[in-house]
This record gives C-alpha cells, sequence and structure tokens, in this order.
C-alpha cells in the first residue's frame, strides 16, 4: 500500500516546501452529513499540523454515482467509486474511512482490514454486540499486521475535554464521587418528520440511545478514566408512526416531505439511564431527540473529592472547573478558556482567545489517526473501546426491557487490544 514519497509543497505545510514526506491514501465510504465532517478533516488537517505522513484524499464512495461524483467536486476527493468493494480494492487507499449507516460498519470494516488497510469508523462501532465483538477481533490481528483501527468519538478531541481528561487524570478531582451527562436534541419534536434511517432499527440499530447516548457513553468512560459496570434504564419512542419519505433521507432531514402512508419507528426517541462506574461512582445520562429548543445540547460534569468539572459544547472553549481544595471564602466554580498553545491540539491553530468550532474536532480526529499510522502506536479510541460502548448500550437496552432492572455490563472475555506498539505499518 501507499505512494511513493514526494516533495511537499504549499503554504501551511508545517515542514515547509520541499519535504518528503510518506503519503496515506484516504478512501472514504459515504458522503453524506458525517462524510461531509470527515472531509472537512482530511482536507485541512495537513494543512495546519506538521503531520509525519500526509495524507491525499484519493477516492469517496456511494451508491449513487451522478451524486457521488458531484460529492467528490464538492468535498474534494480526487475519485468517486460505487461500491465500496472497488474502494477497498484500490492501491491507492491505504487508509479506509467508514462514514456509513451502522448497518454496513461490520461488513466494511472486517473487510478493510482483511485487505490491508487502516480503518476509521464512525460511532457507534456496530449495531449489534456481536458486530462489534467481530470488528474488535479482525482490528486486533491487523495490529499484528502493523494496521490500526479507531472508531470516531470526535467530542474527545475538543480541546476542553481533552484538558478535562488531562485534569482528571492527574489528580485535580481526587476519587470521582459523580458524573451526570445529558444530550438534547428537539428534530423529532414534529410529528409529521418523515421516516428517515435513523428511525429504522434494521439501518439505525437504535435511536437516540445509539446516536447520541453511544456519544455521552464514550465521553464519560474516557473522561472517568474507567468502565460502566452495571446500568438501570428507562426508553421511550414518543411517536411510533411516521410518514414514509418522498425522496432520499441524510438522517436530519429527508427530501422531498411524505411520500403518503405512514411506517413505524422501530427505534426509541429518548434514554434515560443510570450507572455505576468500576469505582463505585454513580452516573446519569440522558439521551433524547425530543428535547424542545434543544438543538445540540451536550452538557457533562464531573464531582470528585477534591473539585469537579463541567463543559457545555454550546461553549465549547471552555471548562468550568471548582478546586475544593481552596478556602471556602473565595472558592467556587470559575471559567478556563481553553485556547492557550499549549492546551491540547492548539499549538496549531490561532493567538490566544481565538476559539475552535465543530469542525476542528474532525481535524484533530485525523492528526491523531495519521501519527498513530505513522508511529505503531494503537489509536484511541481503539475497536475495543467501541465495543465497550456497544456492551454498555446493550445492557441499557436489556434494563430498559425488564422495566429498569439494574443490569451488568457484560465484560469482555479476554483483552482485545493492547497499549503496546505495533509494528510500523510498512506500506505507508
Amino acid at each position: 500500500m501507499g505512494q511513493p514519497e514526494e516533495p511537499e509543497s504549499g503554504p501551511g505545510t508545517g515542514a515547509g516546501a520541499g519535504s518528503r514526506k510518506r503519503r496515506i491514501g484516504v478512501g472514504m465510504v459515504g458522503y453524506a452529513f458525517m462524510g461531509a465532517a470527515h472531509s472537512q478533516g482530511w482536507r485541512t488537517v495537513g494543512r495546519v499540523f506538521d503531520l509525519p505522513c500526509r495524507p491525499e484524499m484519493a477516492a469517496v464512495c456511494g451508491r449513487d454515482g451522478d451524486a457521488v461524483r458531484a460529492a467528490a467536486d464538492r468535498l474534494g476527493w480526487a475519485a468517486a467509486e460505487t461500491d465500496w468493494r472497488d474502494l477497498i480494492a484500490r492501491d491507492d487507499v491505504d487508509l479506509v474511512d467508514i462514514c456509513t449507516p451502522g448497518d454496513s460498519h461490520a461488513e466494511i470494516a472486517v473487510a478493510a482490514l482483511a485487505a490491508g488497510k487502516h480503518v476509521l469508523c464512525e460511532k457507534p462501532l456496530a449495531n449489534t454486540v456481536e458486530e462489534a465483538e467481530a470488528m474488535a477481533a479482525a482490528a486486533e490481528q491487523a495490529r499484528a499486521r502493523g494496521q490500526v483501527a479507531m472508531v470516531g468519538f470526535n467530542y474527545r478531541r475538543l480541546p476542553a475535554t481533552a484538558l478535562a481528561r488531562q485534569m482528571v487524570a492527574e489528580g485535580r478531582l481526587g476519587a470521582l464521587r459523580h458524573v451526570r451527562v445529558t444530550y438534547l436534541q428537539d428534530w423529532l419534536v414534529d410529528p409529521g418528520f418523515p421516516l428517515t434511517w435513523r428511525l429504522q432499527r434494521e439501518v439505525a440499530g437504535s435511536g437516540a440511545l445509539g446516536d447520541l447516548g453511544a456519544h455521552i457513553v464514550d465521553l464519560a468512560q474516557h473522561l472517568a478514566g474507567e468502565p460502566l459496570v452495571g446500568v438501570s434504564a428507562l426508553t421511550e419512542t414518543f411517536v411510533r408512526e411516521r410518514p414514509l419519505p418522498a425522496g432520499a433521507s441524510s438522517g436530519l432531514s429527508a427530501a422531498g416531505g411524505s411520500g403518503g402512508g405512514l411506517g413505524a419507528v422501530t427505534v426509541d426517541d429518548a434514554a434515560l439511564f443510570t450507572g455505576r462506574f468500576a469505582s463505585g461512582a454513580l452516573a446519569s445520562f440522558e439521551a433524547t431527540r425530543f428535547a424542545t429548543g434543544r438543538k445540540n445540547a451536550l452538557r457533562l460534569e464531573l464531582n470528585g473529592e477534591r473539585g469537579s468539572l463541567a463543559f457545555d459544547l454550546e461553549r465549547l472553549n471552555e471548562l468550568s472547573f471548582h478546586d475544593h481544595t481552596e478556602p471556602g471564602v473565595t472558592a467556587g466554580f470559575r471559567r478556563i478558556l481553553v485556547t492557550e498553545p499549549d492546551h491540547p491540539y492548539l499549538e496549531a491553530w490561532w493567538p490566544p482567545g481565538h476559539g475552535l468550532g465543530y469542525e476542528h474536532s474532525f481535524v484533530h480526529q485525523a492528526r491523531d489517526l495519521v501519527t498513530a499510522i505513522a508511529t505503531g502506536v494503537a489509536p484511541e479510541p481503539s475497536f475495543a473501546d467501541g465495543l465497550q460502548v456497544q456492551r454498555v448500550l446493550a445492557a441499557v437496552e436489556e434494563s430498559a426491557a425488564k422495566n429498569a432492572v439494574y443490569t451488568p455490563v457484560v465484560p469482555p472475555a479476554t483483552d482485545t487490544d493492547s497499549d503496546s506498539p505495533a509494528p510500523s505499518a510498512s506500506s505507508v
């Protein structure tokens, strides 16, 4: 795999014009909302960060030939394919980026890994635990060949959440007591909204639980530095039938209004659950697409014996921090503006005080993955991390089906990943 080295040129390349870098050909499957976000990351990363390898946007894949060719032109891909198998087979593709609905994640990822490609897969990793187990096993086998596989939990890669993880790891909160997370949207409030693929279990796997809940489960476990071991849950589907769409849909929108008739909604609209971490810390989670007035409101708070941290996605360049070791007369929550050059990811961006946005998390994701490929170090979150999230989601569904009975998260039978470096990939 891989392309021959050639001189790097153009503005914004950290290593300067004329430097020689190994190239990584990227092939992406899917080009809707997430595909556009990932494309933004791939277009930008090499012009901002000094990377050990040079990513190239080799090809994008979609089923509709005219639409995928238009997407390739719009998003910056050099070529277009209509069959993901053809994309995987391309000699100029070293890394397969999967941005499809969850029902195809396992098939594409396992095939790409078997073909010797590196893989980035959007969250949630799969629609079932069994699929996620197969993907994690394939990724572990590929590690021995120098390949890497990563899940796209992009909210880990906001500077503020990355700083929060550092502070927890440094012991600034002490022993963790509570984690509470909500992820609220309102795009399904209208009962006339069409039955898109995100509302069909056979394609999406689950509803708000998998779409939003996967994000907050991963972020909570990542920031806490430990896994959830049990949950107690309720789920609800508020609108059980919706109009069939007249045109193609992209999940958050549908073209053409109703096509006539109704179809059954087979996923949850909302999920509410409590959980327990391995240390005994308690957690609460709420994920819904029926919170009127909330567009993309992700909020979290961690409380420990020595302090607390809070984050709000609508103020994504900020952290709130309370240091409980300070005297009571001056203690309290204070704002940390996360825009300094020594904050995570910010060494390559703007002067202090100039904030970043949602799209930058995908640039940072691309940077971390390229670096992992070049160094042979296992990237995070790994497919094993994605499997852990899938196990939590499965426990939530099981608990909800049993009227909120406390349900243990099934632990893995064996360790499916390793922190030790794999051999550097010879293919890039």
